[in-house]
């Protein structure tokens, strides 16, 4: 089944109902679909066949729903573009997907040729609101998606109809999601958590959404205010920032990815609130793996169990799968995971072993089946022979006086090889002294960070991720 077949399943009968709500403009499910067909059409007649890409590089907007959604219409592969990348970024991405076409609100960086958005919903008004009669197969590409590139150049992970369909079905079916419900999306629609499951959740569930073209914490309470929502997602750094807000609505579901959300911040959450935040794992290439229940417990520090359908293992370096509460590296498989690497043929192979994708994260799995991550297998410092993964270092700091954020990374050291480094965001409170006595007295020797080096920020992604490969230029 196609995301089209899936969508008007759910949509049956309801055309005249509202779908989506931006910038006070409301829409309804009918006018979403007729939108989305005359791009569709539109960008038949302009000599795009299936198969063809299309990159995107918008933020949030009715226009971007428009081209996603005439994109799965007419068989051609949306490649949505961060809009915080620059030059250097885009013209990897662009000259390795090769679009035939670019749709962006001015011009891109190194003068890319674009089509304006609003040209092209000028233009696609003048085209029929029907669906085209393009012939798409389930297995038939939907999107090539980027990788966060949080340890080098990101590669182009090709996620087909079949893919977002069975995550989308899974967390709407998992989540407990119904047309009543209203949601609240902030985050972006370039990146997989704003699209495949933000986005496709409204459409499977047939919900009402409002969606904001950004988040920022004061505009986003406002809008619990009056929209009066029963799901938001979100990252980490949005639930601190609404720390400092009220949140005035019915919601049902918090529910928070992208990166480790500390548990302080679940406990203060909580505590503020009377929410628990439902933490999930996912990520690029398979969109969402493992969950903490809806329904039962949901485990600080955790990210649940694995969702109905996907099959994880933990497994050592050499391949051989590890018991409960041993350390490896997860191993997903299942029809979440995405088809391949655009034009990687090598790291696509590199990439799967006996049909499991191998994740990169590090993790453990405890006798009752929650799973822990640890932190990246290629953050992963040895250092005198010993293993030390810095997400342990980073929680640990993290719970220290002072100390707003924090990243742990290995740095080149004569004698041991690697020695781990710290990277802070502080506050008044902070006394560098002090903590590496608190960390001498509490890690074990080899674990405590060589240096503590303050900066302003730490680099990250539009999705909050450190970019660990940026830090030493971040002082």
């Amino acid at each position: 089944m196609n995301l089209n077949q899936l969508f008007s399943l759910s949509l049956r009968g309801r055309s005249e109902e509202i779908a989506l709500e931006f910038e006070d403009v409301v829409y309804s499910f009918g006018e979403i679909d007729r939108r989305s067909s005359r791009v569709a059409n539109l960008l038949l007649k302009r000599g795009f066949q299936k198969g063809a890409r299309l990159g995107v590089y918008l933020s949030n907007c009715v226009e971007m729903i428009d081209i996603f959604l005439a994109c799965l219409k007419s068989g051609v592969i949306f490649v949505p573009i961060n809009i915080l990348y620059r030059e250097r970024e885009v013209t990897h991405i662009l000259s390795d997907a090769e679009p035939r076409a670019v749709i962006s609100s001015g011009e891109l960086p190194g003068g890319f040729p674009s089509w304006n958005v609003m040209d092209l919903s000028a233009e696609a008004r003048t085209h029929s609101d029907q669906q085209p009669d393009v012939p798409i197969d389930g297995d038939d590409a939907a999107a090539i998606i980027y990788t966060s590139g949080t340890t080098g150049t990101s590669k182009g992970a090709v996620l087909t109809h079949n893919n977002f369909a069975a995550n989308a079905v899974n967390l709407v079916t998992c989540w407990q999601f119904t047309p009543n419900d209203r949601l609240l999306l902030a985050l972006p629609l370039f990146h997989v958590h704003g699209l495949g499951n933000g986005l496709h959740c409204w459409l499977v569930s047939g919900c009402r959404m409002r969606l904001l073209e950004r988040f920022e914490h004061q505009k986003a309470a406002e809008t619990f205010a009056s929209f009066r929502p029963t799901v938001f997602f979100g990252v980490p750094a949005m639930y601190v920032r609404l720390l400092d807000t009220t949140v005035d609505a019915p919601v049902r579901l918090f529910v928070s990815g992208s990166a480790p959300l500390p548990p302080q911040i679940l406990e203060e959450f909580q505590q503020r609130f009377g929410h628990t935040i439902l933490e999930r794992y996912g990520m690029t290439e398979t969109m969402m793996n493992i969950s903490n229940p809806y329904l039962g417990e949901r485990r600080a520090g955790t990210v649940g169990i694995p969702l109905p359908g996907i099959s994880v293992e933990i497994r050592d370096a050499e391949g051989r799968i590890l018991g409960d509460e041993v350390e490896g590296e997860l191993y997903v498989r299942g029809p979440n995971v995405f088809r391949e690497y655009w034009k990687r043929p090598d790291a696509t192979a590199a990439a799967f072993s006996n049909g499991y994708f191998r994740t990169g994260d590090m993790g453990v799995r405890s006798k009752d089946g929650y799973y822990t991550l640890k932190g990246r297998a290629s953050d992963l410092i040895i250092s005198g022979g010993f293993n030390i993964y810095p997400r342990e270092i980073e929680e640990f700091l993290l719970e220290q006086p002072g100390v707003k954020e924090a990243a742990v990374v290995g740095m080149p050291d004569r004698v041991r090889g690697e020695v781990p480094v710290a990277y802070l965001v502080t506050g008044e409170e902070f006394d560098a002294a002090a903590i590496e006595q608190r960390c001498r007295a509490t890690l074990a020797s080899f674990k405590v960070p060589r240096s503590f080096v303050p900066v302003k920020s730490l680099p990250r992604t539009a999705l909050g991720k450190v970019q660990k490969h940026l830090l030493s230029s971040a002082v």
